[in-house]
């Protein structure tokens, strides 16, 4: 029985290193492996930045991987969450009466639906304000480069 709490908690928490993709699907589900690679890319973005400053370009692109990938997660942890027991049932427990508990909603599904809203929206918003700061800033740059 597949319970849909637990879901969505290692969609929130463990989602980027594929967790949830591995409890619901099976330890052979492709997207669960891939999705470590963004993850690794954008903290590897953000040892760029230790080692070469805010002035490497190659951050820009790797950091916003990390945040884009644990807001996605954080959706699928709220998807997972809001869905009906029917549906959850029907889709995760087949062989379960629609009614079954395992697709019940409690105080720690609504709890994994708070916690993934607030900081997967602040992750997402991070990352796209970091990406366009960085953009912008760089485009400032080449026009004075350009002016002078």
């Amino acid at each position: 029985m597949k319970n849909k709490t637990v879901a969505a908690w290692l969609a929130f928490a463990g989602g980027p290193l594929g967790l949830h993709r591995f409890y619901l699907f099976g330890i052979w589900d492709t997207l669960g492996w891939l999705l470590p690679i963004p993850t690794a890319l954008g903290f590897y973005g953000i040892e760029r930045v230790q080692q070469y400053g805010l002035d490497d370009m190659a951050s820009w692109w790797l950091i916003p991987l990390a945040g884009f990938t644990f807001a996605a997660c954080a959706l699928n942890a709220i998807v997972y969450a809001l869905m009906t027991p029917e549906v959850w049932n029907r889709k995760f427990n087949p062989s379960a009466n629609e009614e079954a508990p395992a697709g019940q909603t409690s105080w720690l599904t609504i709890g994994a639906i708070v916690c993934s809203l607030l900081i997967g929206a602040t992750v997402l918003m991070s990352s796209i304000v970091f990406s366009f700061q960085r953009y912008f800033e760089y485009q400032i740059e080449e026009a004075q480069k350009i002016s002078q």
